[in-house]
Formats: C-alpha cells, sequence, structure tokens
C-alpha cells in the first residue's frame, strides 16, 4: 500500500530548509599576473588597489603594490616566488602590510612578516600594526635627555647616546661593529628596556650565533629578532627595519623604552635598489633610485622620546652602516650620516692593532653629548674626549723625535697610553656605570702613572673587586645619576690610594 504523503508535514520541511538556507559570496577584486621574475610580479586589473596595500597571490603568497602605473600594477613578492605563475588570479586584501605586536614577541625570533621561526609555538597575541607608519611629529616628542648606557667605556665616556636618540655606527666588516650593538642590549638587562635586534641580511649561522649569545647572558627575554637572512628574497630584505621599528614603536607608545638595532642598513638599500630596477624605476647615482634618502630617513626618524602627553616613552635606534675600505664619502653612508644624531666610526687599524671597540674618539661624536649622560658621568668623563684627542696629536708628533720630549709632554704621553688601555673592553662584557666612572676617574687623574701599562687590565680589575667588597656603599652612589659631592670625590680619592698600596705589580714588571 502506497504511503500518503501530507502536505503539513511537506510545508514544515520546506520552511525549515528556507530557514537554514544562507548565500555565501565572496567578493573581492581580482587581476591576473601578466608576468613573473625576480620577486617581482606585473599584474593586470587592480584598477582600485591602494598603495602598499597586500595582495594574495596563490600559494599562499602575500605580495605588496609598490608600482601604481597605467594599465598595471608592479607587486613584490614576499615568499617563493615559484608558487605562482602568469596567468594566476591575484586578490586585493584591503589591507595594508601590518606584523603581530606585543610583550609575547619578546624572546622570539620572527621573519618580517611577523611568522615564527624559532620552533617555539605560535605567538598568541592579537594586536597588529602597520609596518609602515609615520613618525612623530616635533610637538609630540620631547627632548632627548635620558642616558642609554651601553655598557662600553669608550662609548659611554666620549660619546653618550640618550634614549631616542639615534647614533650610527660604521665603519668596515668584522670590526666590531655588531658587537657594540649586542653589547647595548645586553647592558639594558633589568633597565626596562625592551630590545630589537633587526638582522638584515646576514648569514643564518651569525644570527643563530646572537641568538645564543644573548640567551646566554639572559637578555633574550627581553629582546626580540628579527630574521632575514641572506638568502631571503630582496623584498623580505627590504620589509624587515620596518618591522623592527614597528615592534618597538608597540613598547614606545605604551610609555616604555626600547632600542632597535638595524644590522646592517648597508644590505637594505642593496635590496631596495634590486627590487627597484627590476620595477624598472629610473635609476640614479650609483643605480639607486632617487627616493633612496626617503628610504631610510622615514625609518630612523621613527626614533623619538615622545613628550609626556603622549606617554614619555621612547625608541632609540642603533643603525650600522658597512663601508669599504674606510670611504665614508659613498652615497649610503653619507645620506645616514646626515640623518643621525652622531656616529660611531670603527677603523680597521685600530682593531688590529688590539685597541677593542675599535672606535676613532676624534672622529666620532654625539650630538647631544652632555645631555646624555648623567651628573655623575659628565663629571668625571667631561674633558676625556680633548685628553685623548692631545694624546693622539701628541704620539703622532712624537714619533718624528721622541728623543727630544721634554718631561710633561712625555709624562702626557704616558698617562695618554694607560688611559687608552683603560677603555679596552672585552666582547659581550658591558660595565655597570661604577665600574666605568671608576676606570676614567683612574686614568684621567694620574692614578695609573706608576703602573707598567701590562699591568693596567689587571690592576682594573682587582679595583672593582676592591670597592666592591670594602666600598659597597661608594659604588652604590656612583651608579646613581646624581653629582658626586667635593667630599665624596675626596673619599673616591683616598680609597683609590689606598689600594694602590696593596696593589703588586708582576714579576716582569717589577
Amino acid at each position: 500500500m502506497a504511503q500518503q504523503v501530507r502536505p503539513d508535514e511537506i510545508s514544515r520541511i520546506l520552511q525549515q530548509s528556507l530557514e537554514r538556507f544562507a548565500t555565501e559570496v565572496d567578493v573581492f577584486e581580482s587581476g591576473t599576473v601578466l608576468q613573473l621574475g625576480d620577486g617581482i610580479a606585473r599584474v593586470h586589473g587592480l584598477q582600485n588597489v591602494m598603495a602598499s596595500e597586500l595582495l594574495e597571490f596563490p600559494g599562499d603568497v602575500m605580495g605588496m603594490a609598490l608600482n601604481l602605473e597605467e594599465d598595471n600594477v608592479g607587486a613584490v613578492l614576499f615568499g617563493d616566488s615559484t608558487h605562482v605563475r602568469e596567468g594566476d588570479t591575484v586578490k586585493r586584501t584591503g589591507r595594508i602590510i601590518e606584523i603581530p605586536v606585543g610583550d609575547e614577541m619578546l624572546g622570539r625570533v620572527v621573519d618580517p612578516l611577523g611568522r615564527v621561526i624559532d620552533g617555539k609555538g605560535d605567538i598568541t597575541t592579537t594586536e597588529t600594526l602597520p609596518v609602515e607608519r609615520k613618525a612623530p611629529g616635533i610637538i609630540d616628542r620631547q627632548p632627548v635627555r635620558e642616558p642609554m648606557m651601553t655598557g662600553l667605556k669608550i662609548v659611554d665616556g666620549t660619546t653618550p647616546i640618550g634614549r631616542g636618540q639615534r647614533e650610527l655606527v660604521i665603519g668596515d666588516r668584522q670590526i666590531g661593529k655588531t658587537a657594540i650593538g649586542i653589547d647595548a642590549i645586553i647592558n639594558q638587562k633589568g633597565k626596562d628596556v625592551f630590545c630589537i635586534y633587526v638582522a638584515i641580511g646576514q648569514k643564518g649561522s651569525t644570527i643563530a650565533k646572537i641568538l645564543q649569545v644573548l640567551s646566554d647572558h639572559d637578555a633574550l627575554e627581553y629582546t626580540t629578532i628579527v630574521s632575514a637572512t641572506a638568502s631571503e628574497p630582496a623584498p623580505i630584505l627590504w620589509i624587515a627595519p620596518y618591522a623592527g621599528a614597528t615592534l618597538g614603536e608597540y613598547f614606545r607608545d605604551s610609555g616604555r623604552n626600547a632600542l632597535v638595532i638595524y644590522d646592517d642598513l648597508t644590505k637594505h638599500a642593496w635590496a631596495y635598489r634590486e627590487m627597484a630596477l627590476n620595477l624598472r624605476r629610473p635609476a640614479g647615482r650609483e643605480a639607486y633610485p632617487g627616493d633612496v634618502f626617503y628610504l631610510h630617513s622615514r625609518l630612523l626618524e621613527r626614533a623619538a622620546k615622545m613628550s609626556d602627553d603622549r606617554g614619555g616613552g621612547s625608541l632609540t635606534a642603533l643603525p650600522i652602516i658597512e663601508t669599504q675600505e674606510e670611504d665614508v664619502t659613498t652615497y649610503i653612508p653619507t645620506n645616514v650620516w646626515s640623518i643621525t644624531d652622531g656616529q660611531m666610526i670603527m677603523e680597521p687599524g685600530l682593531f688590529y692593532s688590539g685597541v677593542r671597540p675599535a672606535m676613532n674618539v676624534g672622529l666620532s661624536v654625539s650630538r647631544l653629548m652632555g645631555n646624555a649622560q648623567s651628573d655623575a658621568m659628565k663629571h668625571i668623563c667631561g674633558p676625556l674626549r680633548a685628553d685623548l684627542a692631545r694624546y693622539r696629536e701628541t704620539l703622532a708628533f712624537a714619533q718624528f723625535g721622541a728623543d727630544q720630549l721634554d718631561a710633561a709632554t712625555r709624562q702626557q704621553l704616558e698617562r695618554g697610553e694607560r688611559m687608552a688601555e683603560l677603555l679596552k673592553q672585552d666582547q659581550y662584557e658591558p660595565l655597570p656605570q661604577w665600574k666605568q666612572i671608576l676606570s676614567i676617574f683612574c686614568g684621567r687623574h694620574g692614578h695609573c702613572d706608576g703602573i707598567e701599562v701590562d699591568d693596567v687590565p689587571r690592576f682594573e680589575t682587582e679595583l672593582h673587586e676592591f670597592f666592591q667588597r670594602e666600598h659597597a656603599e661608594m659604588t652604590v652612589r656612583m651608579d646613581e645619576y646624581e653629582q658626586l659631592s667635593d667630599e665624596e670625590m675626596e673619599a673616591l680619592t683616598a680609597a683609590v690610594e689606598s689600594f694602590k698600596l696593596s696593589f703588586t705589580p708582576s714579576e716582569a714588571a717589577a
């Protein structure tokens, strides 16, 4: 017997089906890849695309629109271009390129797009910021007055850096430029300064070594490493420093202090030149495009000490530039030189003669000088630059007739030689302020004059141990930012003289 169909049941089923029905229409503007090569794609059909807009290519490859031409768009690819073919469909995202930010980024190694590459799992932060951001205006800033101590005697004593400053580190390859940045990061332990190290075009083994050094010195917990290795395509290298600046701005805009190291901007300029030439942009001096100055100025201007109304946070930048054969007059070095607030010039001759850090004090300068020093450091180190400059000048003169020097000139040479020895420092061993003050005080006031040069390093080490053991309250006082009183200076002199009585020279010196 055939089953009868009930009309009310059919009506109920149709009603339920209509209620569950939903239309999902994916509406997007798309274009077609016309040409592909060297990490550059020419795309047709994206009439409404924005400059610097993020584009979605096949194979989960992202790109960014750079050249907005009349009939096509020139886009750079952030990834493996082997997944993209001519004729593929490209989708607009409607978003400017951005990266995740937050305290969760600390202690991690990420690529310039914010993707984790250290194998420690995903980052849980949900907050993002655009990679390209406008630098703060004049009204939103305040003068730089707080010291950013690097822990290096020769830097903090002669070319001090302030929170919010941009200090260039420039020199030939393999003479200690990166070491200054790493020492500065290690020295921020316990000082509530968050650090970002941006590796641009470095070898993967070099980045792994830096990661290990920071981990060994317990500095990784407040540091983020942005890695763009030499094997990455040019667009990844180009975007890397802007991503690092964005991570630093997150801390700056929340009222905290951040330090970012760009290592190095020479390779960054090379990557941008490669991109620009592939995009057929007009080439200028040394084949760089005309906006290469703006490339770095808009990056370094993001470093600032914010006004109290904006939270009072700071972002300090230490850009690194690599030169060829000590030539600082080429295009990129002179560009970055003019943007920054001073420069530390590293010399191969000093490096190979055993002077570490190999900084030329006479040519290096901080345009803030005493404003970026504590009162205690300013009081002790004020004439140090002039003393070293006179020593170098007298040393060069003495080479022509050392036998006819008078007693005063000979004494100046001997004191300068011991001061130069005191300013030497081992890599990855930054010193607290009280140790720097103590060493520079002894050198400038002649407390090392009677000691053989070979004994000076041991004298310094034992002096620091003596003060830590016998005059702990004085070390605390020297670590403060306030200037030492006359009574405290007399007590400091008496303590050093007391130590000298117990110091025994080596047998060779005796």
